[in-house]
């Protein structure tokens, strides 16, 4: 019984929970990102270079075929994606960065603290 219960409590865990939400988002991100990539970048970037339909783009080697142009089209998948997250990960930062510059404000001094500057004030003044 202590292993179910052990795999439970890390299972709930806020870090499990919010991995776990993270990679749904992710995936989703992802096929927006090929959805871009397949469907309006490389269109356009077979039309500049002629067009060339990269998803069409392989070579044979011997018996087997190579699809280096689907590899084209994972790459810059990847560079995309990699890009989005650097800017996410640069605007957390500033964020984060943001509230850490923010000064405390001082407290207010207790009636106690005033009333020992009004006698220090005065002895001073003596």
């Amino acid at each position: 019984m202590g292993f179910i219960k052990e795999f439970k409590e890390f299972a709930v865990k806020g870090n499990v929970m919010d991995m776990a939400v993270g990679v749904i988002i992710g995936g989703a991100f992802g096929k927006i990102v090929t959805s871009l990539v397949d469907d309006v970048l490389m269109p356009v970037i077979g039309m500049l270079t002629g067009g060339v339909d990269f998803t069409k783009l392989t070579a044979q080697v011997g018996d087997a075929t190579v699809n280096y142009g689907t590899f084209i089209q994972n790459i810059i998948d990847f560079l995309i994606i990699a890009f989005c997250i650097f800017l996410m990960i640069k605007g957390m930062n500033k964020l984060t960065a943001k509230k850490e510059e923010e000064p405390a404000p001082e407290p207010e001094p207790s009636a106690e603290e005033k009333l020992l500057g009004e006698i220090r004030d005065l002895l001073k003044k003596k």
